[in-house]
C-alpha cells in the first residue's frame, strides 16, 4: 500500500460531471488499497469570478489588507471543491473527509497573495488515512501566526 497525492487543476474539477469522474479517478486507487490524499483547485474560472469582484468594488488597491482579502475571497473556490469531491466520493461509497488549510494545519509565512509553506502538519491527515478514509485538502491555503 503506497500514500499517493492526488492534485487536479480548475479544469479537472470544472463542473460536477467532471468532479464526478475525479472522484471516480480516486476511488479506483482508494479500492486498489492506497492511501490518498487529493488536493483540487477551485473549480475552472471560480477564482478569476471571485477576483473579479473585488476588482469592481477596489479595483487599484495594492495595500497588505487589501492582499488579505483577495487571499480570503480566493480561499472559498478551494473549499467548495474539497466539499464538493467529498460528497462525490461518498456517493460512491468511499469514507473521506476535506480538511481547510488550518484544519490540516498547513503553516505559511505572511506574504499574503503570494504565501510559502513553512510547515505541515501531518498528524490529522494520517489519522484519517489511517481509518481508512481519503483526505482532501484545500490548495492555496494556510495559517500564518
Amino acid at each position: 500500500m503506497a500514500l499517493i497525492v492526488h492534485k487536479y487543476g480548475g479544469t479537472s474539477m470544472g463542473s460536477t460531471e467532471r468532479i464526478a469522474n475525479v472522484a471516480k479517478r480516486v476511488a479506483k486507487w482508494h479500492r486498489a488499497g492506497h492511501q490518498m490524499v487529493v488536493v483540487p483547485s477551485a473549480m475552472s474560472g471560480e477564482t478569476n469570478r471571485l477576483l473579479g469582484l473585488a476588482k469592481e468594488l477596489a479595483p487599484a488597491k495594492t495595500t497588505a489588507a487589501y492582499e488579505r482579502e483577495l487571499d480570503m475571497i480566493a480561499s472559498t473556490g478551494e473549499q467548495v471543491s474539497v466539499g464538493l469531491l467529498a460528497i462525490a466520493l461518498q456517493a460512491q461509497g468511499i469514507d473521506a473527509v476535506s480538511f481547510s488549510g488550518w484544519q490540516v494545519p498547513i503553516k505559511t509565512n505572511n506574504a499574503h497573495t503570494k504565501a510559502r509553506i513553512e510547515s505541515i502538519d501531518d498528524v490529522r491527515v494520517r489519522a484519517e488515512l489511517a481509518k481508512g478514509k481519503v483526505v482532501i485538502i484545500t490548495g492555496f491555503q494556510g495559517i500564518d501566526a
